[in-house]
């Protein structure tokens, strides 16, 4: 992509705070949205409870990056909290493709945060783009998300959904709880540990992500993950090679449940999804394997 200006929603999480690091080495411009009034030349303010974006300052934009939504594992699923889960998401992608949608000089691509939850379980079945979405919360709130960005698809705009894998990082998310048990020799199986688990590390998914930017044919779902998941029991063993500790803690499904509650589904759940279109499009993984993505987060 040439020197861009790119509006990112969601830029202080974990894949946001990578992404624009590496658009602003690149010389993009970056402009941030933010929950609160500007604070910097490079903040625009907007509201996803209250369907509120401040659509000056996305005047010029070239893209649109949405990342915002509460996350998947912060705290238990009370029914609360799982409106929170579903609002944040649903509510913040309608505000933003509304937006886009009325511009004059509208961006020439929306790319819209999506996730694997869309195909719920899929045992050792493989599936790709091709598969209609499974059963349960997860996958009919990622149904609703995608549906929210209908605005920006009806006004011509080049509409992508980033279906992300389990992202392997120190920094945070799902993985990012899992480096500190290794390491203190706590690590263990989840559960019977035959659940795949379709991973993507750091570097891909920033890089995946700029891809779709770039890459003017792809529109609608991409999943985001490298091309080999893995079960749990390999994720076990893998971790445990790189940081050279033992892995002899598993934690049996009962407990899961007891500690978790609902949320112990997915950690429970088989999804064993490939990047068809991703590598149709001949976009390169630098870390396929599971032990090069866990390698590549600790660098």
């Amino acid at each position: 992509m040439q020197r861009s200006r790119i509006a990112v929603a969601g830029s202080s999480g974990l894949i946001g705070t990578a992404l624009v690091r590496s658009l602003t080495a690149d010389g993009h411009e970056v402009v941030r949205l933010v929950r609160r009034p500007p604070r910097a030349p490079d903040e625009v303010e907007w509201d996803p409870k209250r369907q509120y974006v401040d659509t000056a300052g996305l005047a010029g934009c070239d893209a649109l990056v949405n990342l915002a939504g509460a996350g998947i594992g912060d705290h238990r699923w009370t029914a609360a909290y799982k409106q929170e889960i579903r609002d944040s998401r649903v509510l913040g992608t309608a505000a933003l493709a509304d937006a886009v949608a009325s511009l004059d000089e509208p961006p020439r691509v929306f790319l819209s945060g999506s996730a694997i939850g869309f195909y719920g379980d899929t045992g050792d079945r493989a599936v790709d783009e091709s598969a209609p979405p499974g059963d349960g919360f997860l996958p009919s709130m990622v149904v609703q998300w995608e549906e929210a960005a209908a605005a920006a698809e009806e006004a011509g705009i080049r509409t992508v959904f980033a279906r992300s894998g389990l992202v392997v990082a120190r920094e945070g998310g799902a993985w990012g709880r899992l480096f500190p048990l290794f390491r203190a020799g706590l690590g263990g199986r989840l559960g019977d540990g035959r659940q795949y688990w379709s991973f993507i590390a750091l570097h891909d998914e920033v890089a995946a992500l700029r891809h779709l930017l770039d890459t003017g044919e792809l529109s609608g779902p991409v999943n985001l993950t490298a091309p080999h998941p893995v079960t749990n029991r390999e994720v076990t063993e893998a971790m445990a090679r790189v940081l050279r500790r033992p892995a002899v803690f598993p934690v049996p499904a009962p407990v899961l449940r007891a500690a978790l509650g609902e949320m112990s589904r997915e950690i429970l759940t088989s999804q064993r999804v490939l990047p068809t279109r991703l590598l149709e499009s001949g976009f390169a993984f630098a870390f396929p394997g599971v032990e090069d993505a866990v390698r590549s987060a600790l660098t």
